[in-house]
């Protein structure tokens, strides 16, 4: 499994940081019926969820993504690309499928009601989203893959960071002025895009996109909370970090990343939780 190991050869420690962004996948037929998809009904998106894919591609198209990564089911994969369609300068960035970006396993659940799974956890006396039905994955499994995804990306980051010589010494003021940088921003609640919103030149080393599900983001962000204690916006209520993101809902994230011999455990700050501005004007979202 990957873990915040040695990153580089450096004799001196060095600050660097990344912007992170999450978002759940575009409505499929099932999400609509409020049935139980998981990794085993691989379902395309509807019409509705190619529109809030293109969507959200608008709301992000200023920003210059450096690494997407996606789930490699098709759901995730189409709403990555639609994504990518409207990016002003990302649309020929390669994107690596990652199976550890899957939904969360819902064994003999799957293709079945949602009110079948929360039946079958009212008798076992659990409460049905921490319920693992038989065949599915548990929480605990589901995080050692969140885990080990998360230690990937920053160990890339950290290891591109030292073979480009991107680190300087005053790389640490440089991670500070970023999270409030336009280069970690995306639109406003009005929609409008900050003017300089497309790079990474204030401070970040990258700019990640990451595209997911709701299950398996639900409990990304628990990790990050629980056991990385990521800072939270005031306005977070206790609601928002156990409700599943709505299709195409994003987060935004600064990790930052100390490196001394080893890489040491990152420091998060989450700017936004499962935001959907970009699905207001949308008649059926």
């Amino acid at each position: 499994m990957t873990s915040f190991v040695r990153a580089a050869s450096t004799k001196r420690e060095s600050m660097v940081a990344f912007g992170l962004t999450v978002i759940r996948h575009g409505q499929t037929r099932y999400n609509k019926e409020k049935i139980m998809q998981g990794q085993g009904l691989d379902e395309p998106l509807t019409d509705t969820g190619f529109k809030q894919a293109n969507a959200a591609g608008m709301y992000l198209r200023h920003i210059r993504f450096t690494h997407v990564f996606t789930s490699d089911l098709i759901r995730a994969k189409q709403t990555t690309a639609s994504i990518l369609m409207n990016s002003q300068h990302c649309r020929e960035i390669p994107v690596k499928c990652d199976a550890r970006l899957r939904e969360r396993k819902y064994g003999v659940a799957e293709g079945r009601p949602l009110s079948d799974l929360k039946a079958m956890a009212k008798e076992a006396g659990e409460p049905y989203l921490s319920f693992t039905p038989p065949g599915g994955e548990t929480l605990d499994e589901v995080k050692a893959r969140v885990k080990d995804f998360f230690g990937y990306l920053c160990n890339l980051v950290a290891q591109e960071a030292c073979l480009e010589k991107q680190v300087s010494p005053g790389a640490e003021a440089n991670t500070e002025m970023a999270e409030g940088s336009p280069a970690t921003s995306l639109p406003n609640h009005h929609g409008g895009p900050d003017s300089n919103s497309e790079g990474v030149a204030s401070g970040l080393a990258a700019n990640i996109l990451v595209v997911s599900h709701g299950a398996y983001m639900r409990n990304w962000i628990g990790y990050f909370i629980s056991d990385l204690q990521c800072s939270l916006p005031a306005t977070v209520t206790k609601a928002d970090l156990s409700s599943v993101t709505p299709n195409t809902g994003i987060s935004r994230f600064i990790v930052k990343l100390e490196m001394r011999d080893s890489l040491l455990p990152p420091q998060i700050r989450c700017l936004f939780l499962n935001r959907s501005d970009h699905l207001r004007d949308m008649s059926d979202s």
